[in-house]
């Protein structure tokens, strides 16, 4: 995933939301709990942790019981100290007191809360990175020292991967075809990191990389679903039972579902999103555009799909009247820049949304060479009276304009391929006109046109009326 091109726009549940959902998480509930019950008596160690005896009465205030009510109170504490909830007075004595965040969790505004969770976020992806207890203890050498070597374990690269996961499982769910808010299997999100595109059937080595990724991944989704970052369903245990053992009921060996499920929150498509914009990657939301200009609506949107677009230009219009909004989108509009013909068709997508009482603004452009197609096309859309026709020249310029914004939003699309087939078959001598057209894409469009056309006679003359264009430029 590189930092340079943007990610796909995703759409955030407002921060009032998201800050209730942080707040219910059980791993920073527990942690703001603990901090309001520590007092004058409570002590840590030398690290900060909660002074081992006194984890049996955390874990009672927390009201964990079993094995792991001890591990899971210490993950807790650790939670609390690193996000400011509480903060040590004294590191010789081990004393602690309310941190100034704690406060913020019942007074603070959603954003302040939202911060507080985003801290708690990265202590847990810290601590995903880490080897388990069982590979710690087997790395100890005879003097109690840990021996790194011996864990094959490198810090950096375990961060990189997870990171790399976190941000196809971000890019899935922000895309507009991908899963939505069904969970990734988790077979097909490790083997985005570990099998290259351009393979095809993967060989034996590369599975078994895939299968050591997803036992990685389970345990890191297991740490990073009680701070609310996904939802998840762990592998089945017993596919990880011994091949000799009867399984102790019938197993379906089809259920994808048995290899892992996860799915991004909406807390945790928000706590991505702010990793991503630190990282500086160019991660647009829904709304981030509302309070721009025109031009930056026109433009921020280009790369946008269609979904996206409109629920940021609907959002755009919602805070404006219909009349100045349209004059503004078609003062937009103009340029002769290559960037020129996505922005018009943006335009010409968002005065769709717009009432009648915009009429007067597209009437005024009747006869602007750049806007008065698109202006006809809107008010003959709309059953607008005494709309004049267009010349010869106006339908052939929006015509060249229309197939440059396809090419620059879709690219060679299957609906484009549609559109280049049925223009020469709509006017007859089109290559003999369009040519002269005075418009900074018509060569690029022809020698489009020729490119997808199926018809290999039309297709030689677009390439022909494509050398003549660049000739005449």
């Amino acid at each position: 995933m590189s930092d340079s091109s943007p990610l796909p726009p995703v759409r955030l549940h407002p921060e009032t939301e998201l800050a209730r959902d942080a707040l219910s998480t059980p791993l920073l509930s527990r942690a703001a709990r603990l901090a309001r019950w520590a007092g004058p008596d409570t002590r840590v160690d030398a690290g900060g942790g909660l002074a081992e005896e006194q984890l049996p009465a955390a874990a009672e205030v927390l009201g964990l019981t079993g094995d792991d009510a001890a591990a899971h109170a210490s993950e807790a504490w650790r939670v609390a100290v690193d996000t400011g909830l509480v903060e040590i007075t004294d590191e010789q004595e081990g004393t602690v007191t309310a941190g100034e965040d704690l406060a913020l969790l019942t007074g603070g505004s959603p954003h302040d809360v939202l911060a507080v969770w985003q801290a708690a976020l990265e202590t847990v992806l810290a601590d995903a990175g880490v080897p388990d207890l069982d590979d710690l203890v087997d790395a100890m050498g005879e003097g109690g020292e840990l021996d790194l070597s011996q864990l094959d374990w490198d810090p950096d690269a375990e961060a990189e991967f997870l990171d790399g996961v976190l941000g196809n499982l971000y890019l899935l769910t922000a895309s507009e075809d991908g899963p939505g808010d069904s969970p990734v299997p988790l077979p097909a999100l490790a083997a985005s990191m570990i099998v290259p595109n351009d393979m095809g059937e993967p060989t034996n080595d590369v599975l078994e990389q895939v299968s050591d990724a997803m036992m990685r991944l389970d345990d890191q989704f297991r740490l990073l679903e009680p701070v609310g970052l996904v939802e998840y369903q762990p592998v089945d245990e017993a596919l990880m039972a011994d091949a000799d053992e009867e399984p102790s009921a019938p197993v379906d060996e089809t259920d994808v579902s048995r290899y892992g499920l996860v799915r991004l929150t909406p807390l945790g498509l928000y706590g991505l999103r702010a990793r991503l914009l630190e990282a500086g990657f160019t991660a647009p939301a829904v709304g981030d555009l509302v309070d721009k200009g025109a031009d930056a609506l026109l433009d921020g949107t280009a790369d946008f799909p269609p979904g996206a677009a409109q629920a940021e230009t609907e959002q755009w219009l919602s805070r404006r009247q219909a009349l100045p909004a349209a004059r503004e989108l078609l003062a937009a509009a103009r340029g002769s820049d290559s960037g020129a013909p996505l922005r018009r068709l943006r335009c010409q997508q968002a005065l769709s949304l717009v009432g009648a009482e915009a009429e007067p603004a597209l009437r005024e452009v009747l006869d602007d060479p750049e806007l008065g197609g698109l202006a006809r096309v809107w008010l003959t859309e709309r059953g607008a009276p005494n709309v004049p026709a267009p010349s010869e020249a106006m339908v052939f310029w929006l015509t060249i304009d229309t197939v440059a914004a396809q090419l620059a939003a879709e690219g060679n699309s299957e609906e484009l391929r549609a559109l280049v087939s049925g223009l020469a078959e709509q006017h007859s001598g089109f290559f003999t006109a369009v040519w002269r057209v005075d418009h900074p894409a018509t060569a690029e469009v022809l020698e489009a046109m020729g490119r997808l056309h199926p018809d290999k006679r039309i297709a030689k003359e677009a390439r022909k009326a494509a050398f003549k264009a660049r000739s005449q430029g």
